[in-house]
């Protein structure tokens, strides 16, 4: 019979961005580095913005909070990216129809 161990979720331990790219150091001695396009808030963030990162719940999530930028490090082994940011320009007005009874 065998046994099986849970699984431990992989932790962040340092956070770093160079050359465009997004490097995430894990606890267990790997390296995650990704484009930074694949996160467009992080891309247009300030280099003093994207170096102060925060780790959440013991580094299974970085936060970024100057650019509300939210990390899981799972996400990241998954290969996961950010959906596009929407415009920030004026939304246009909806106007509804009524209808004119006669």
């Amino acid at each position: 019979m065998s046994s099986s161990t849970p699984e431990t979720p992989a932790r962040a331990v340092d956070v770093s961005v160079a050359a465009g790219r997004l490097i995430v150091e894990l606890a267990d001695g790997r390296s995650v580095t990704v484009p930074l396009t694949w996160f467009p808030r992080l891309q247009r963030a300030t280099p003093s913005e994207r170096r102060r990162w925060q780790l959440i719940g013991r580094g299974v999530g970085i936060r970024w909070p100057a650019i509300d930028e939210d990390l899981s490090v799972a996400g990241l082994l998954r290969g996961g990216r950010a959906p596009a940011l929407r415009s920030t320009g004026p939304r246009p007005v909806r106007r509804s129809r009524k209808s004119h009874g006669g």
